[in-house]
């Protein structure tokens, strides 16, 4: 509710699509430059300590950008500079809180499942928050979406004092932190098949994501709708996220997630590439539902790929990398999204953005298909020693 809301609210002020580039920029560009400290903390300290004062600063946030918006005469810059505290506070919540689903779960085999559900609960509010944002934002104005925002991390916090974890044992760490920073990146050097999937993630945040920068444009000036309008489009999206984890929440283990990745990045392409051109409502939303479905599904695949690859004492600090190549390349990419729709306008930008998710995955299907086949390998190797110590 709150990310539409400021969205919208900039551009209702400045009626700019470069504004709401910088407004991503503002919120996720911080979140690129701290996660790997964020990783490092998540990996030397209590994780389950890290998310409570991320949470609890995360409270601060909305408090006061509810303040500023109710009782004040506010200017974008202000609202900005709240937008890039929220992703200073995200670059160390987002590794510590990924990496402790994979503590939770005590049969690591249930693990890709329980990726797949903790992406349809986020999903569901990316479902549900921007619907509910849209009317009160007509009813009742931004002001009261922060406040509801605030409201809501009490239930967070309230919800993390209640959970029974084991309990956390300190690790003595002799290394500096920018030592094990670099102990992650020579990590992922000697771990292709990992780095090769934040890589692709990377070249999706930065060319195909931002597309959700322009939907203000689409709800205001193609559709000739208001902030309900806008927030329809943005449910939609959610709509087909969550169909997206449900499906991969359903998926039997041993299935290939790789192949996968590569089908729902075709997906994704293609829903935009229908989307961007399309002038009626209805059938802009079922296509933006199916861009929802293969953003959403790319995103939870790379993500269970990485989780259930990378070694234990490396987890937050590669999380930290996917949350770099997730949400830190996004506030580029508006940026870059922003100023070539300004001049080629908001649909053949986002119709070149699909073009360009069809194009990464046919670029790194070669490494796809070449992890594939090592993993097969590996399978045959097993089964040869198996059946080997059978026989004798």
């Amino acid at each position: 509710m709150q990310r539409t809301a400021v969205y919208w609210l900039i551009y209702a002020k400045t009626h700019s699509p470069f504004m709401l580039g910088v407004a991503v920029f503002a919120a996720q560009f911080p979140s690129f430059l701290f996660s790997p400290l964020g990783g490092v903390v998540s990996d030397r300290y209590n994780r389950y300590r890290v998310m409570l004062i991320t949470q609890t600063a995360s409270l601060i946030q909305a408090v006061l950008l509810t303040v500023l918006v109710l009782f004040f005469q506010y200017t974008v810059w202000e609202i900005l500079s709240l937008s890039i505290l929220l992703g200073i506070i995200n670059a160390f919540d987002v590794p510590a809180r990924q990496s402790m689903v994979n503590e939770m779960i005590d049969n690591k085999d249930d693990l890709p499942n329980a990726i797949a559900l903790n992406s349809s609960m986020v999903n569901l509010a990316r479902l549900i928050g921007p619907a509910i944002s849209g009317i009160v934002l007509e009813k009742l104005g931004a002001g009261t979406c922060f406040l509801i925002n605030a409201f809501s991390f009490t239930a967070v916090i309230i919800s993390l004092l209640l959970m029974n974890l084991p309990k956390f044992i300190p690790q003595q760490h002799s290394k500096k932190i920018i030592h094990e920073f670099k102990e992650g990146l020579k990590y992922l050097r000697q771990t292709p098949s990992i780095g090769f999937i934040i890589l692709m993630l990377a070249c999706v945040s930065l060319l195909v994501l931002p597309f959700i920068t322009l939907l203000p444009i689409y709800a205001k000036v193609i559709f000739k709708g208001n902030a309900a309008t806008f927030g329809y489009l943005n449910s939609a999206i959610g709509l087909g996220a969550v169909s997206g984890a449900f499906f991969l929440a359903s998926i039997k283990t041993g299935t290939d997630l790789k192949k996968i990745l590569f089908i729902n990045l075709l997906i994704f392409g293609g829903g935009l590439i229908l989307f961007s051109h399309m002038n009626n409502l209805p059938i802009a939303l079922f296509f933006a539902m199916i861009a929802g479905f293969g953003m959403m599904s790319q995103t939870t695949v790379s993500n269970t790929i990485i989780q259930t690859s990378v070694s234990k004492e490396m987890r937050g600090r590669v999380i930290s990398y996917y949350a770099m190549a997730f949400f830190g390349m996004q506030p580029i990419g508006g940026l870059l999204i922003g100023t070539v729709s300004h001049y080629a306008g908001a649909p053949y930008t986002i119709l070149a953005e699909g073009i360009a998710a069809i194009c990464i995955a046919f670029i790194f299907l070669p490494f796809l298909r070449k992890d594939i086949l090592k993993e097969k390998d590996k399978i045959e190797l097993i089964e040869l020693e198996d059946s080997s110590v059978i026989i004798e």
